[in-house]
C-alpha cells in the first residue's frame, strides 16, 4: 500500500474536512465543560449562602429563647419582692431551679449598684460588682434589655462555676494555613448573654438578672443547623452539611469530624478567612479545605453588643457530590467527542479514499471544496475515468453543500432545544429550592410555634384571672392588662406559624367570585381604616363559578385589601376588578390601590415567609396567600410604581386541576 504524502490531495481533504469539524467541536466540548462547571459551583454557592441565612436565624432564634426565659423570670412577683428585699435565701433556692429547668450555663442577679446578689450556678459567690459587665452596665444604663454575644474571661467564668472554666478552656490545635497564634492556649468563653433590668411595680429600678449559655464545648445549635437545613444527608459515608461556631479564629463549636470521628473543636480559622470576616468585617464565599476534605463554605462575622467582631458563623456543604456530577459530565461529553472525532475522522478518510490520482485541476478544486466553496462545478476534459472522478466531486460537493446547510439547520434546532431545556431545568430547580425552603422554614415555624403555645396558653389564663381579681383603682391592673393584650397579640402570631406550617388541603366546592367579593366588601368597607378609602367594583357579569374553598379564596382577597388599606392611610382609593380570560381558561382578579407603591428590592419578596415591612408584622400574610393560590392552581403576582400605586392580580382556573384524589 503507497504511503500518503503529506501534500497529497488525499492527505490535505483528511487534514482540512477532519479540523473543520474537530475544532468546533473540541471547542464547544471545552466551553461546554466551563459553563456546567460554573453554573453548579454557582448554584452551590447560591445553596450554601441560603443555608448561612438559616443557620444566622437558628443562631438568632436561640439568642431570643435565652431572652425570654430571663425576662420571664425577672417578671415574676416572687423575684422582684425578694431583690427588693434583699431575700437571699429566697434567690438562692429559687434561681438554680430555673437555671436547672431552663438549660442555662449561668443565671446571675445582681442590685441597682451591680453588686451580686445570688448566682444561681455558684450561690456561695457573691458580693462582688459587675457593673464591669458590658450586657449588665448597658442593660442598667439604658434601662432596657440587652442580649447577643459576648466573651466571658476566665475570672468570670471562674465565679460562676469552675466547670465553666474547664469547658471554655482549650489547648490550640496547630492548624496547616491559619494565621500564626502567639497564645496555645485560650481561657476565655463565648456565651449567648441577656441582661434584662428588674423594676419594682412604680417602674424603679430594682436591678439586672443576666442568664447565659457557653458556647464552647455546646454542640445544640450546630447540630441543630445540620439537621434543620441538610437533615442528616450523608454521601460517601461523610454528613454533606456542616456547621461551626468560631470564637475569634478559633472553633468552639463544631459538627466537622477529625479522621476519627471525634469533633474538630479547638482548631483555627485559615488566614484568608481571617482577613475578610474578622479583618475586613465581610462575608467570605469559596471553596476550602476543612480539616480533612473540601467544602463548598460560606462564613459571616458575630458581632457583640458594642458592634465589634468577636467570632464567625460557618456553614458548608461537602464538595464532593458536586465534583463528582463535574467528572461524570466531563466523562459523558468526553465519550461524546470521541466519538465524534472517530466518526468524523472515518468519513473524512472514506472521502478522500475515493480520489486515485489527483490532477492539478483537481487537486485545485478539491483545495476549494477543503476550504468551503462548495458551490463551483468542476469542468474537465480528460478520458472517462478522469471525467468520472470530476463527476463525482461535483456530486460529493453538491452534497457537503446540503449537509452543511442541514448541519447548521440542526445545530440552530439543537440551540433551541438546549435553551428549552435549560429554562425548564432552571425553573424546576427554582421551584425546588423554594419548595425546600418554605418545607425547611414551615418546619422551624411548626416547632417553634408548639414550643411557644403550651407556655403562652398559661401564661394568658394565668394573667386573665389576676386581672380579674384585681379592684379598678389597683396600680398592677395597667401592667396586667399589658401582658393580657400582648399575650393574645403572640397567640394569633403563633395561629399565623401554624397556620403556615399547616397548609391546610382547600375544601373546594362551586364558588361565585362576584359574590364572594361584595360579602368581602361589605365585610370591610365600614371598618376604621377604610373610612378614607373609595371601593370601586368593576365586576364581569357571567363569570362561571369555579371549583375552589370560598374560605380560602376570601382569606387572600381580604389579606390584599387589608394590606391597601395600610398602604392608603391617609386615604385613596382601591379598585377590584374580575374578568374572564381570552380563552375562557382563567378568571383574573385584580386589586390595585392608590398607595406610595413598592420599592423594586422589597417587591421582589413580598411572597416570601417571615418578610415584612410593618412594624408587627408576621411576613406571613402574603405568604399564606401564595401558598392557597397555587394548592387551587392559580397565580398571584405584583406591579408597582414608587408613587403610583400597587396592583395585586390573582389568576384561578375555571376548570380545576386534577389533584390525584380530590
Amino acid at each position: 500500500m503507497r504511503k500518503l504524502s503529506i501534500g497529497s490531495i488525499q492527505s490535505q481533504l483528511i487534514i482540512y474536512f477532519a479540523a473543520a469539524i474537530l475544532v468546533p467541536t473540541i471547542l464547544t466540548v471545552v466551553v461546554g465543560m466551563k459553563l456546567i462547571y460554573d453554573e453548579v459551583i454557582t448554584r452551590a454557592e447560591m445553596k450554601t449562602l441560603s443555608d448561612l441565612n438559616s443557620a444566622r436565624e437558628i443562631y438568632k432564634n436561640k439568642i431570643s429563647h435565652i431572652e425570654s426565659i430571663v425576662r420571664q423570670t425577672s417578671a415574676r412577683s416572687l423575684v422582684i419582692e425578694a431583690l427588693a428585699g434583699r431575700n437571699m435565701a429566697f434567690l438562692q433556692n429559687d434561681l438554680p431551679k430555673v437555671l436547672k429547668r431552663e438549660q442555662l450555663d449561668v443565671l446571675t442577679i445582681v442590685d441597682r449598684n451591680g453588686t451580686v446578689l445570688c448566682r444561681a450556678r455558684n450561690p456561695g459567690a457573691h458580693g462582688d460588682n459587675l457593673l464591669n459587665d458590658a450586657f449588665v452596665e448597658q442593660a442598667m444604663r439604658t434601662r432596657q434589655i440587652v442580649s447577643g454575644t459576648g466573651i466571658v474571661p476566665r475570672e468570670a467564668l471562674a465565679k460562676e462555676s469552675p466547670e465553666l472554666t474547664v469547658q471554655a478552656a482549650m489547648d490550640i490545635t496547630p492548624t496547616p494555613m491559619a494565621k500564626p497564634r502567639m497564645e496555645q492556649q485560650e481561657t476565655s468563653g463565648m456565651m449567648l448573654k441577656s441582661a434584662v433590668p428588674v423594676f419594682d411595680t412604680r417602674g424603679g429600678l430594682l436591678g439586672v438578672l443576666v442568664g447565659g449559655v457557653l458556647l464552647n464545648r455546646n454542640f445544640e445549635i450546630v447540630d441543630k443547623i445540620k439537621e434543620i437545613v441538610h437533615e442528616g444527608e450523608i454521601y460517601g459515608g461523610q454528613e454533606i452539611g456542616t456547621a461551626t461556631i468560631f470564637q475569634g479564629d478559633l472553633r468552639v463549636s463544631t459538627n466537622v469530624r477529625n479522621r476519627d470521628g471525634s469533633r474538630a473543636i479547638s482548631t483555627l480559622v485559615s488566614d484568608e478567612v481571617y482577613d475578610a470576616v474578622l479583618t475586613q468585617g465581610k462575608r467570605w464565599v469559596g471553596d476550602a479545605f476543612v480539616v480533612n476534605a473540601w467544602y463548598i463554605t460560606a462564613y459571616e462575622p458575630i458581632r457583640g453588643i458594642d458592634g465589634r467582631i468577636i467570632g464567625i458563623l460557618y456553614v458548608g456543604i461537602l464538595k464532593k457530590p458536586f465534583d463528582d456530577v463535574l467528572w461524570s459530565t466531563r466523562a459523558t461529553f468526553g465519550g461524546i467527542a470521541l466519538g465524534g472525532i472517530i466518526l468524523i475522522v472515518t468519513i473524512a478518510a472514506f472521502q478522500a479514499r475515493r480520489i486515485s490520482r489527483p490532477l492539478k485541476t483537481l487537486d485545485t478544486a478539491a483545495q476549494q471544496i477543503a476550504d468551503g466553496d462548495f458551490r463551483r462545478e468542476v469542468v474537465v476534459h480528460a478520458p472517462d475515468e478522469v471525467e468520472h472522478l470530476a463527476s463525482s466531486i461535483n456530486q460529493m460537493a453538491k452534497k457537503l453543500e446540503a449537509e452543511k446547510q442541514e448541519l447548521e439547520a440542526w445545530g440552530n434546532t439543537l440551540e433551541k432545544r438546549v435553551q428549552e431545556r435549560t429554562d425548564e431545568i432552571a425553573k424546576i430547580h427554582g421551584q425546588l429550592f423554594r419548595s425546600e425552603k418554605l418545607a425547611s422554614l414551615g418546619k422551624l415555624a411548626a416547632g417553634v410555634a408548639h414550643e411557644i403555645n403550651n407556655p403562652l396558653t398559661g401564661i394568658l389564663t394565668n394573667s386573665s384571672l389576676m386581672l380579674e381579681d384585681l379592684d379598678k383603682d389597683d396600680p398592677r391592673r395597667d401592667d396586667v392588662e399589658i401582658i393580657v393584650k400582648e399575650t393574645i397579640r403572640c397567640r394569633e402570631i403563633v395561629k399565623r406559624l401554624l397556620d403556615f406550617a399547616r397548609q391546610t388541603k382547600p375544601q373546594k366546592k362551586l364558588t361565585n367570585l362576584n359574590a364572594l367579593i361584595e360579602n368581602i366588601v361589605l365585610l370591610v368597607r365600614n371598618q376604621a381604616s377604610f373610612r378614607n378609602i373609595d371601593i370601586e367594583r368593576h365586576l364581569e357579569e357571567g363569570l362561571p363559578e369555579i371549583l375552589s374553598d370560598p374560605d380560602q379564596v376570601q382569606q387572600v382577597f381580604i389579606n390584599i385589601i387589608l394590606n391597601a388599606a395600610e398602604a392608603m392611610n391617609k386615604g385613596g382609593k382601591l379598585t377590584i376588578a374580575s374578568s374572564l380570560s381570552a380563552n375562557r381558561e382563567l378568571i383574573n382578579i385584580t386589586f390595585a390601590d392608590t398607595g406610595p407603591g413598592i420599592p423594586e428590592d422589597r417587591r421582589e419578596r413580598i411572597f416570601e415567609p417571615f418578610f415584612t415591612t410593618k412594624e408587627h408584622g408576621t411576613g406571613l400574610g402574603l405568604s399564606i396567600s401564595y401558598g392557597i393560590v397555587e394548592q387551587h392552581g392559580g397565580t398571584i403576582s405584583v406591579e408597582s410604581h414608587i408613587g403610583q400605586g400597587s396592583t395585586f392580580t390573582v389568576q384561578l382556573p375555571v376548570k380545576a386541576p386534577d389533584t390525584g384524589g380530590e
